[in-house]
């Protein structure tokens, strides 16, 4: 009990202090990669109902308006640039200006998944492979900025990337055996090495786009969000499911270990999100979404219009999926700076940062 009261006496530190840093960035960019836990727009035009551009979401967002994020306010993308001391949030992809992407993009899309088939059920979707063909189209762009593609790469050596992506592999497919044929074709350690092989080729596909400082975010407690409890009519975590995701992590884990011996003038690191779960600080509500959520299309996320919970700050789900922006905050912190030595491997985003710079050879 005493290590986890210095735990929470951080969090609680942490969380009084002023987040965006002064001075220069800690890197001069950082590009994201993933699902909705990361999105900040560029689901917005999509023909899908995976977004998040209507109120209640964004009503802590700065002036209290909906971005496209998937929660009450910042995401985990958001805070972790505050913390790498960008005095702004990543531009969206969908909107990013040419001026904007030396210093980085957000391409992370609601629903998006490894594989491609993912989350299609809800609409359109920029899953990963889709993501790294933007992020090629972006290093053009970059190219014409700088004057050449090797001058890009270069550039790109010294950026932090971030990917969070495979929950929709799970949610939005793999658990949902009515829609999708994954769970008949594969037992959960079959799919997870299916997952992990196609997530492997488009890691070297991001190296070789000239990325070396690469941070891997594991899934989270998929058993224990709101949806999977409603779905098993349970208030205590699923732990069939549970036991999948974690397969999934060990092997993402090891993949890291096989990235940095195949690649050493790179740097990869995993951040056990299923870890820093478990530690939820001043959180008391875990098991049902702060907002009223929808049970139609798209089922679980928040009630166009409602107003949501007032005390935020105690909730761990804004909807019956993501965070609240406290639970970002908290689980932001512990990648960037790990406060158990689980929370990240081998070493956390405050130290990857810091790993030398490898210049891009043509």
């Amino acid at each position: 009990m005493a290590c986890y009261g210095k735990i929470f006496a951080t969090i609680f530190v942490v969380l009084n202090l002023k987040t965006f840093v002064e001075g220069a960035p800690q890197v001069p960019c950082y590009f994201i990669f993933g699902d909705s836990l990361l999105d900040n727009g560029n689901n917005n035009d999509l023909n899908t109902t995976a977004k998040a551009n209507y109120p209640p979401y964004g009503v802590d967002f700065q002036d209290g308006r909906p971005t496209g994020r998937f929660t009450n306010g910042r995401n985990t993308a958001d805070f972790l640039a505050e913390y790498l001391g960008f005095d702004h949030y990543i531009p969206p992809y969908a909107s990013v200006k040419d001026s904007e992407m030396l210093k980085g993009v957000n391409y992370a899309s609601g629903s998006a998944g490894i594989r491609n088939d993912s989350g299609s059920h809800l609409g359109d979707r920029i899953y990963l492979g889709r993501q790294l063909e933007n992020h090629q189209a972006t290093i053009f762009r970059i190219a014409n900025l700088v004057g050449n593609t090797t001058s890009a790469k270069k550039h790109l050596n010294k950026c932090l990337f971030i990917v969070g992506i495979g929950s929709n592999d799970y949610i939005n497919n793999y658990l949902m055996p009515e829609i999708y044929p994954s769970s008949h074709l594969y037992t959960p350690t079959q799919y997870a090495t299916a997952l992990i092989d196609q997530y492997s080729q488009h890691l070297r596909t991001l190296y070789e786009d000239g990325a070396r400082k690469v941070a891997l975010f594991g899934l989270g407690k998929i058993g224990c969000i709101p949806a999977e409890l409603q779905k098993h009519n349970t208030r205590s975590c699923v732990s069939s499911t549970n036991n999948a995701i974690q397969q999934f992590n060990s092997k993402l884990k090891s993949l890291v270990d096989d990235l940095n011996t195949n690649f050493p003038d790179a740097k990869f690191t995993y951040i056990n999100m299923y870890s820093i779960s478990s530690i939820i600080g001043p959180l008391s509500v875990f098991t049902r979404p702060c907002c009223n959520v929808l049970e139609t299309m798209p089922e679980g996320q928040c009630v166009p219009g409602e107003t949501p919970c007032f005390l935020r700050g105690i909730y761990l789900f804004y909807d019956n999926f993501h965070p609240t922006e406290i639970a970002n905050r908290i689980a932001t912190n512990r990648a960037y700076n790990a406060l158990l030595p689980s929370d990240a491997y081998p070493m956390d985003i405050h130290h990857l940062i810091r790993t030398n710079n490898v210049v891009y050879d043509e």
